[in-house]
């Protein structure tokens, strides 16, 4: 009996995969895959007689391409396929260029910058202050708020959270004292035992009268989230939206996905890092081993750019607007004790500016004597790769904690291409041998640090929307290289010899993938 029930059990399961809206999703996609790829494979042989001028017309894409904004890889992972393969390769370029969904979106995104532009001033006595302390600081902060719009406030505390459990902790505490508003945006969102302690307080505060906004990547509707849960938010008074909602249609918008981790109260207090909302991020599930995450809790002036950002992507998602000014104003006043400088900001894939990278290359570039990196993924463009190497070069302590158990088997693979060029470059690189480490943490010289969602990939650095504080001469900073020196004693070195053990699978696999890197 107890066979017979399990049976029925593993044949329910099979059959909840088989019509899941993912595999329907799936499916329909794969569907729009072959018939595209037949309809060009037919074209082609209609092209036949004028396959010369459509070669010609390959190349004028080909220039195109090279002069127009972007990164160099990201340009050849595309030119590549449409010298090899003109006719599929131009057609399917051209088709997910014009995608219109795409031109919405970033049309959303232009308006609703416009409008919070009022709100995003930079405080000249702050920014001149910071001149006179650090000249090269105080330029990276002026790109931030006079190209960005993000300030940078010397009016904020920083209490670092080294890990998920502790964020968690902190996050419950801080919304139960929400008497205005609630913003929370996160890429995941998964039902469980984590969502259901912040959910109880989030459906308390919305019958209090505070306004509980909660914003999700539509990644989460393949798998995490009921397709209607938005609907089932809204009857508990919570305002809901999602972005960029996944759809069975190839649209070039499907891969700008929401990667930010944000969470505001009252205008007063902000959350970000690399915590989503799930039962792994707190080690109630175990996912690859031990779950090694960090965030940090703002109290203060900077948490308005945490602010910015959510309500930005809010509207944009939708094509709305409202009075912003009543959210952009503390709901009461605070007064740090921290002496030190903090700026969230933001990325986009529509901005032209490669932000996350652009902080990243800044902290390399003037480190004197260490730089201290955790992440979870290793896909370096030539810039980051090249800042990277010169930096341990010119002697600077260059170290960087990777998961000792990956999530993805192409990311990990892939990763390990670079690690050759990186180790004779005297770049140390450790693996937490209890687990995964989803972390994007710099930290330099005692005296800088940035933590946020901004992987070391190509993904985080040109097509995500992604989120990261910057903080100098913070008290916080002392706690990140703590942190990080815990941290690396549960780790172990990778050295040349480890290299030289790969398999030729794995060399050759990853090989192949690094052709592909800047689309992946």
């Amino acid at each position: 009996m107890e066979e017979e029930l399990s049976g029925s059990k593993k044949t329910r399961g099979v059959t909840r995969i088989i019509f899941s809206r993912t595999t329907v999703m799936f499916l329909l996609l794969a569907l729009q895959g072959y018939i595209l790829a037949n309809i060009f494979m037919r074209m082609r042989e209609f092209l036949v007689p004028i396959y010369g001028s459509f070669t010609l017309f390959g190349l004028v894409v080909v220039v195109y391409i090279i002069n127009s904004r972007g990164n160099t890889e990201i340009k050849m992972a595309w030119i590549l396929p449409i010298l090899v393969i003109p006719v599929f390769g131009t057609l399917f370029y051209l088709y997910l260029r014009l995608g219109f969904g795409t031109r919405t979106l970033n049309k959303r995104l232009g308006q609703t910058h416009l409008e919070l532009q009022p709100y995003t001033r930079q405080d000249p006595k702050t920014q001149d202050e910071l001149k006179k302390l650090n000249p090269s600081v105080a330029g990276l902060t002026y790109y931030l708020s006079h190209s960005m719009g993000y300030p940078v406030s010397s009016n904020t505390d920083v209490r670092y959270l080294a890990s998920g459990e502790e964020n968690l902790a902190a996050l419950l505490t801080e919304l139960e004292k929400a008497e205005k508003f609630i913003f929370m945006e996160y890429f995941l969102i998964a039902e469980g035992v984590m969502w259901n302690k912040i959910l109880d307080v989030l459906e308390r505060k919305a019958k209090q009268g505070v306004d509980v906004r909660v914003m999700y990547d539509g990644i989460c509707v393949i798998s995490l989230l009921p397709y209607r849960y938005p609907d089932y938010l809204r009857s508990l008074g919570i305002q809901t939206r999602v972005f960029s909602p996944l759809k069975p249609v190839f649209e070039t918008y499907q891969n700008y996905r929401d990667h930010r981790k944000i969470c505001v109260i009252d205008g007063v207090t902000g959350f970000t890092g690399g915590i989503n909302i799930g039962d792994e991020y707190i080690n109630a599930k175990e996912r690859f081993g031990h779950w090694k995450d960090t965030a940090i809790m703002l109290k203060g002036d900077a948490t308005r750019n945490l602010t910015l950002m959510f309500l930005e992507n809010w509207h944009a998602a939708m094509g709305t607007s409202e009075d912003y000014g009543a959210f952009l104003k503390p709901a009461v006043s605070y007064k740090a004790t921290d002496k030190g400088y903090v700026a969230p900001y933001g990325d986009s894939p529509f901005d032209h500016e490669n932000v996350g990278e652009q902080v990243y290359v800044h902290i390399l570039e003037r480190a004197k004597n260490y730089v201290h990196i955790m992440t979870p993924y290793l896909i370096l463009d030539e810039t980051m790769l090249n800042h990277l190497t010169f930096a341990a070069k010119r002697g600077v302590e260059v170290i960087i904690i990777m998961p000792g158990i990956p999530d993805k088997r192409y990311a990990y693979e892939l990763a390990k291409t670079y690690y050759e060029e990186l180790l004779e470059a005297n770049v140390q690189i450790y693996t937490y041998t209890p687990g995964f480490v989803h972390a994007k943490m710099f930290v330099s010289d005692d005296t800088s640090a940035v933590v946020g969602t901004i992987n070391c990939d190509f993904r985080s650095l040109y097509l995500h929307f992604e989120c990261a504080a910057f903080m100098y001469n913070s008290l916080a900073v002392a706690d990140v290289e703590r942190d990080f020196q815990k941290t690396l004693r549960e780790c172990v070195k990778v050295t040349r010899t480890d290299l030289a053990k790969r398999s030729a699978f794995s060399r050759i696999f990853g090989c192949l993938l690094r052709i592909f890197a800047p689309l992946l």
